[in-house]
């Protein structure tokens, strides 16, 4: 999600001399009134890259088929995008911080369409891999600095609010995006939706080239500087937060079938499932998550990031912790599915808050690194999740994924010293 110079945009991404290079400050003031529209027209470029990352896993079956592979073997397509984007991110987002972020968003964008027009072409398994990480890092150069350039233009009072914005874009994909990419797949194969996921970014380039400010945020000279925040003890304090908290919250998310097999089918290990019901508990886990999101980044503004962090991790261990008493009922594991969402999200926008604030100067690279530990807290939920299925059981999954935000609950609390 590329570069030559960390000073010198590309000569490949569109410019606009009428509109003049402002500092996030002078944007912020000049644009208040208006943050709410950019931060839209941002959210619809996270919305097609949650698109892409959530889409895949639904057609896997189908590309293990076509490239001759194992369904295994497939879902490494997911594991070296989410790898790739963890290791990208930071380090695209410090190389690329002297930017104007109109030139790094478009360049993103273009780049993520790139990886995925590859991956729908690739012939061979090893060329799908590497077209995957083309994508991986076109979506982390993309989403991070989405999510800060929001929050440049809404200014202080009305941070959260950007970053909420912005990252329904992320749940809605999850709502909409996906189911339509999984159903474009079962028609007409994998490789038109990948095309599908290819030219829905070419479509948010032309209203950021045209609608964006050309924002420059303001960052210390030299990609050494730029990554000092890798040094910042408070910032590493919260990342670990972020780590501990979303392990938490990918536990239930991740083994959702097996967690709910006694209402979605016999299956002890989450098989032989009704499909359309498992398909309903995870949109209205979207749906609430969505509302959630943009609830939390309302509270955020207004009571703090780290209160919010606070109430929700403590909310999701009583949740979690009750979830159990659920699964044998449907309209009960309703209920907890849709409270789960809704405080799952709550998270989300008031962590990467707290994260920005810590480093104001790094802004682009801090929220790069809060995302990089997301991703890395969804690979360890799934394999944590996978051993805890195998010794304890699906039923008691959730009460795993209570320690976890119960540990980020604690964190939080003790952390106010640090910070």
């Amino acid at each position: 999600m590329p570069r030559n110079s960390a000073s010198h945009p590309p000569p490949c991404a569109p410019s606009a001399p009428s509109t003049p290079t402002a500092p996030a400050s002078s944007a912020a003031s000049a644009a208040s009134g208006s943050w709410r529209f950019h931060g839209a027209v941002l959210a619809l470029g996270t919305f097609v890259v949650g698109t892409d990352a959530f889409v895949i896993a639904g057609v896997l079956p189908d590309i293990a088929a076509d490239l001759h592979i194992g369904l295994g073997a497939a879902g490494q397509l997911v594991t070296t995008f989410a790898i790739g984007y963890a290791l990208l991110s930071p380090l695209l987002a410090a190389l690329t911080a002297g930017w104007s972020r109109r030139t790094v968003l478009i360049t993103a964008l273009l780049v993520f369409a790139l990886g995925n027009a590859a991956t729908a072409l690739a012939p061979t398994y090893p060329l799908a891999l590497a077209a995957r990480v083309v994508a991986a890092a076109g979506a982390a150069l993309y989403t991070p600095n989405a999510s800060a350039t929001a929050a440049a233009l809404a200014g202080e009072t009305a941070r959260g609010r950007a970053f909420a914005l912005v990252n329904a874009g992320l749940t809605s994909a999850l709502i909409l995006g996906a189911p339509l990419g999984t159903a474009v797949g079962g028609a007409y194969g994998w490789r038109t939706t990948m095309w599908l996921v290819t030219v829905l970014p070419l479509l948010v380039v032309p209203l950021l080239a045209a609608r964006l400010p050309r924002v420059r945020i303001d960052t210390p000279r030299g990609l050494r500087r730029r990554l000092a925040p890798l040094a910042d003890r408070r910032v590493l304090y919260a990342l670990a937060v972020t780590v501990v908290v979303f392990v938490g919250i990918y536990i239930p998310f991740e083994y959702i079938s097996a967690v709910y097999a006694p209402v979605l089918g016999h299956g002890a290990d989450g098989s032989g499932t009704d499909s359309t019901l498992a398909a309903v508990l995870l949109l209205i886990f979207g749906v609430t998550g969505t509302a959630g999101n943009l609830v939390a980044g309302h509270l955020a503004d207004r009571f703090g990031p780290r209160r919010v962090i606070l109430g929700a991790a403590l909310a999701l261990t009583v949740v979690f912790a009750l979830v159990p008493l659920s699964r044998e009922w449907l309209p009960a594991a309703l209920v907890a599915v849709a409270v789960s969402g809704w405080v799952s999200f709550s998270v989300t926008t008031p962590q990467q808050y707290r994260i920005a604030a810590l480093a104001p100067q790094a802004q682009a690279v801090v929220v790069s690194l809060n995302a990089a530990a997301i991703h890395l807290a969804v690979s360890l939920a799934g394999g944590l999740g996978g051993i805890g299925v195998e010794t304890v059981g699906a039923a008691r999954l959730p009460w795993l994924a209570a320690g976890f935000t119960l540990v980020a609950a604690v964190l939080t609390a003790v952390g106010r010293r640090r910070e």
